[in-house]
């Protein structure tokens, strides 16, 4: 465990809008944590109880938490409700090791929408034309230095247009490998439908989140198709069927996460 150490150059040198995360396992941001206690009873027991019903099927995250201190959760992307389903769906006394990998082209455009990125959703700021992979190395080094971690991320890059999963960018694999931190598959069912891409507001319905395997870090090519295995047994439309996975991987690293 370290020490204090508040004259250390990393947090003195920290840019303002990463000062929420605990990049010292003694650092805890009070002024977060309430925020996210705040919206973590709105999310939970009104939004996605009596506007959307959420409903979780597979192994209880109580279970996966006494056996995975850190995680990487994987997810189809189809729509602003992602992240915050899956967040609803994980017990709130396990938020404080929760974070999500958001885009800061568009998650930290504003001061509101900053406020409720760093404050609410523990987001970690990822910029999609970072060439010079700070936003990998943050995440490498949250993931090994934090005792415990679970770190939502979409491992396809964007929303999906049309509900079909798209093919994974390498981040998610580099993150895995480099730290030896397993992924746990998890498949949101009805997210297209209550939140397309271009629609302003959520839809109220029904969203099904299936968690599924842990499985062991590896190349995104593998990775990718044990989730489409996975995934088609849930649903068979899931994905293009001229899909071609595997695309891509021997890019270097730090051109796109």
């Amino acid at each position: 465990m370290k020490d204090w150490n508040y004259e250390n150059e990393q947090w003195t040198k920290l840019p303002t809008y990463l000062k929420h995360l605990p990049l010292f396992t003694r650092h805890i941001d009070m002024f977060s944590v309430f925020m996210r206690f705040l919206w973590s009873i709105f999310l939970k027991n009104v939004a996605f109880k009596f506007y959307i019903r959420l409903q979780v099927k597979g192994t209880p995250f109580k279970e996966i938490y006494r056996t995975q201190p850190k995680l990487i959760i994987i997810s189809n992307h189809a729509s602003h409700l992602d992240a915050v389903s899956i967040a609803a769906s994980i017990p709130r006394r396990y938020w404080l090791n929760l974070y999500i990998a958001a885009a800061k082209d568009y998650f930290f455009t504003n001061a509101l929408f900053t406020f409720f990125s760093k404050h609410c959703l523990g987001a970690i700021p990822i910029d999609r034309k970072d060439r010079r992979g700070e936003a990998i190395n943050l995440i490498l080094k949250l993931l090994t230095e934090l005792p415990r971690m679970w770190l939502i991320i979409f491992p396809e890059g964007t929303r999906s247009k049309d509900g079909k999963i798209q093919e994974f960018k390498r981040g998610v694999s580099i993150f895995s490998e480099r730290t030896q931190t397993p992924l746990l598959f998890t498949y949101l069912e009805g997210n297209m439908e209550l939140w397309p891409k271009g629609q302003p507001i959520p839809l109220p319905g029904k969203l099904v989140l299936h968690v599924g395997p842990v499985h062991p870090p590896g190349p995104i090519q593998q990775v990718y198709a044990a989730y489409k295995q996975w995934v088609l047994t849930i649903n068979p439309n899931a994905f293009h069927e001229t899909a071609n996975e595997g695309e891509g991987e021997t890019k270097d690293d730090s051109e796109q996460v």
